[in-house]
């Protein structure tokens, strides 16, 4: 698949790499793993001269022997014998660059702490002393977003206070979303788009892989994605298990109990035998994959919250690989992809909802958005929006097929909304029904 989007981040790293000819640059690129941190980088830098350099899991010698070979080989920097540590390939590079300006890529960066924790704080001492001369433009990258953030925005940790930029990749916007599937099946329909976004939220590496192998459509989409040779069975293992280290089994459960529906701290503990408070409190404030949503006005202390995994791909992955991995065991494609096709509309639907609320979002119109729910789980509002600057409010109602929406059954609920929570009282809100046609 072409390079798509990221024309912004490209046109900022290109900028820098500019900039750092008369002051040192140090970018830090991170996202989630197969969101398109490494070909964002590539592409920016395919205009100019730069090294590339991999952080491996290897002995930090032999690691840096190969840097030594790389950095000599793409920009001409001697090295004089064979450095045994990266303090030493740091600063040569820092002195080399302050009468030759150089851009040096390190990719999976976070991985140095697994090889030397150390490294970071010889970086940070030989950036101390040379930065204010060096004309270097380091770019690292790292794919564990929670390492990255422990790395460089911690305020005890070593290189703190030490990038200039920051970049947080995201997936795929909407629009690129449909731009792609459009220019690999011009007459796809919007079952095509909804399965996209429902299977990889816009990760591009997932997107990637099923364009490429032309599944365009939901029915290919879903042979592509169970089969023998597939990528994305044992995907949601390879990206996590690291980050939860030893644990991994128990943050697992934990998020396929969400993934199959049970969205409240109560209903989780209760699934898995024992309280959960403590993981999901991590799981959404150090790992970042879920999110704690709130009634739309409700104060950050009101009861009622309810978890989601906002990342499409491993909401996917959790209800349907991880729940039923003993298929795989027994080589039972062909089962998982019906029991797939079967509980698809309504896996879909709740896809839809998180579509239109990234939708609306993207599009700019609205200061606030959010759904509603009371107490006691009678009345629930998929979506409200309001643009605080216009005085705009709008009321929406999502299914996948319009003919199930009861826009009077909404306004009933929009009005449990305002008793309850005090808001809109005034308001004459539109109300609006969404479904697979707007998308």
């Amino acid at each position: 698949m072409k390079f798509y989007d990221r024309e912004q981040e490209v046109r900022s790293l290109r900028e820098i790499e500019r900039r750092s000819h008369e002051v040192a640059q140090f970018t830090v690129v991170t996202g989630r793993r197969r969101v398109g941190k490494s070909s964002l980088i590539l592409k920016a830098c395919e205009k100019f001269a730069f090294a590339y350099l991999f952080v491996e899991r290897k002995s930090e010698r032999d690691l840096c022997e190969g840097f030594a070979s790389e950095l000599e080989s793409r920009l001409g920097i001697p090295f004089y014998g064979t450095p045994t540590c990266f303090a030493d390939v740091f600063k040569t590079l820092l002195k080399f660059s302050v009468d030759h300006p150089i851009t040096v890529v390190i990719d999976e960066f976070q991985e140095f702490l697994k090889i030397n924790k150390s490294i970071f704080s010889a970086m940070q001492h030989q950036w101390d002393i040379y930065h204010a001369d060096a004309k270097i433009n380091l770019i690292v990258s790292g794919s564990v977003y929670t390492l990255m953030q422990k790395i460089f925005l911690s305020r005890k940790a070593s290189l703190y206070g030490r990038a200039t930029s920051f970049f947080k990749i995201q997936p795929f916007r909407i629009d690129v979303l449909k731009r792609i599937l459009a220019d690999h099946h011009p007459k796809y329909d919007n079952e095509d788009l909804l399965a996209l976004w429902t299977f990889t939220g816009g990760v591009a590496k997932y997107v990637a892989l099923l364009m490429d192998a032309g599944a365009v459509t939901k029915r290919r989409m879903i042979e592509k994605i169970v089969c023998e040779e597939s990528l994305l069975m044992d995907e949601g293992r390879v990206v996590l298990a690291e980050e939860f280290d030893k644990e991994y089994g128990f943050y697992f459960s934990i998020l396929s109990a969400i993934a199959c529906g049970r969205n409240t701290r109560a209903e989780i503990s209760q699934a898995l035998g024992r309280d959960c408070g403590g993981y999901l409190t991590r799981l959404e404030s150090d790992y970042a994959i879920i999110e704690r949503i709130r009634p739309i006005y409700a104060k950050e202390s009101a009861k009622g919250a309810h978890y989601r995994i906002h990342d499409r791909f491993f909401s996917f992955w959790f209800r349907f690989v991880f729940k039923h991995s003993y298929l795989l065991q027994i080589r039972g494609y062909d089962q998982m992809r019906k029991i797939i096709e079967r509980d698809y509309p309504v896996f879909s639907g709740f896809a839809l909802e998180d579509y239109f609320r990234q939708k609306l979002a993207e599009s700019g119109e609205w200061t606030r958005l959010g759904a509603w729910w009371d107490r006691k789980g009678e009345n629930e509002i998929d979506l409200l929006a309001e643009n605080e600057l216009t005085g705009v409010r709008r009321v929406f109602e999502i299914k996948r097929k319009k003919k199930l929406i009861d826009l009077n059954r909404v306004q009933e609920k929009f009005a449990a909304f305002v008793r309850a929570s005090g808001e809109w009282k005034r308001a004459k809100p539109d109300f609006v029904a969404l479904s697979m046609e707007e998308m």
